[in-house]
């Protein structure tokens, strides 16, 4: 084998582009950089489970405690007395799971349609949907209230509920999901004879998966933390969804921040679980929305 071949075989110290110690310290760098960012990201979070453990006399105190010394588990037996927790409780999870079957059901539906149908009309009806993105919810407040106080829903779950089933958003989430879907799938289901509703029921909504459940937990986190609309048509405590009901419990002129904390943290707790269980897909499904 002549010298020129073994010098072709031999691998090149220019390949790599970078030596392995610059990688490592590029590598730490970035960890420790995210790190740091995570970090300020939790912190209000391990702040507001500290607060709850604590007692007002340690949360006024100056310098801060930034540990209790004995924690305070009282202050979420405490929950229970001012507030009727569980009812509230039930009421956003009522809220919620309505608003979210409404929303993958007609924001699914109108996606689809906005997607891959032919009607006249199309590109201005969605122009007509997308701009309620851009008008601030407080100015059909009043319209709302006054079409739920006239179907007497006033102190119902139905009545917080109904104004939140439709979302502009989700319609447009959607419709960038099944634009994103191969079109040789439903021109291989319509030769096979399917209608448009078995299209889109058995082959395009078990492929947005992804994006519907980024639907989901978009909506529940929305619905979950909705405060203004529930203070809004509800007036008895028991009627109230947690977000309102956690409002009532800051005093005009003293509040019990510990107490409040202690709410907050158990109030929190579903939808976290929640969103660490559906993270994945939820990261997916918005991917594969901004990829077309």
């Amino acid at each position: 084998m002549s010298e020129q071949t073994l010098q072709k075989a031999r691998p090149s110290k220019r390949s790599t582009g970078f030596s392995p110690a610059l990688s490592g310290s590029n590598s730490i760098g970035i960890h420790l950089t995210l790190g740091i960012i995570g970090f300020v990201m939790v912190f209000p979070f391990i702040w507001q489970v500290i607060i709850s453990l604590s007692t007002n006399a340690q949360v006024m105190s100056v310098p801060p405690t930034f540990w209790p010394g004995d924690l305070q588990w009282g202050n979420y037996v405490t929950v229970f007395t001012k507030l009727p927790f569980l009812d509230q409780l039930g009421v956003s999870v009522s809220i919620t799971v309505i608003r979210v079957i409404g929303q993958v059901v007609l924001c699914s539906m109108a996606g689809y349609a906005f997607a891959r149908m032919r009607f006249s009309g199309k590109g201005i009806i969605l122009t007509i949907i997308l701009s309620i993105l851009m008008v601030p919810p407080q100015v059909y407040l009043i319209p709302q209230f006054q079409i739920i106080q006239t179907l007497g829903l006033l102190n119902t779950v139905l009545g917080i509920a109904l104004p939140g089933i439709f979302s502009a958003f989700g319609v447009f989430l959607m419709r960038q999901i099944f634009l994103g879907l191969p079109l040789e799938l439903e021109e291989a289901a319509r030769l096979d004879g399917a209608n448009p509703f078995q299209i889109f029921w058995k082959i395009m909504v078990p492929l947005a998966t992804p994006g519907i459940s980024a639907l989901v937990i978009i909506t529940t986190l929305w619905s979950w933390n909705d405060l203004l609309w529930p203070l809004v048509v509800t007036t008895y405590a028991e009627k109230m969804p947690l977000s309102a009901g956690l409002a009532t419990l800051q005093g005009s002129i003293t509040t019990d921040y510990t107490v409040m904390m202690a709410a907050s943290v158990m109030a929190i707790a579903p939808v976290l679980i929640l969103f660490i269980i559906l993270q994945r897909r939820v990261v997916e499904g918005l991917a594969f929305s901004g990829s077309k």
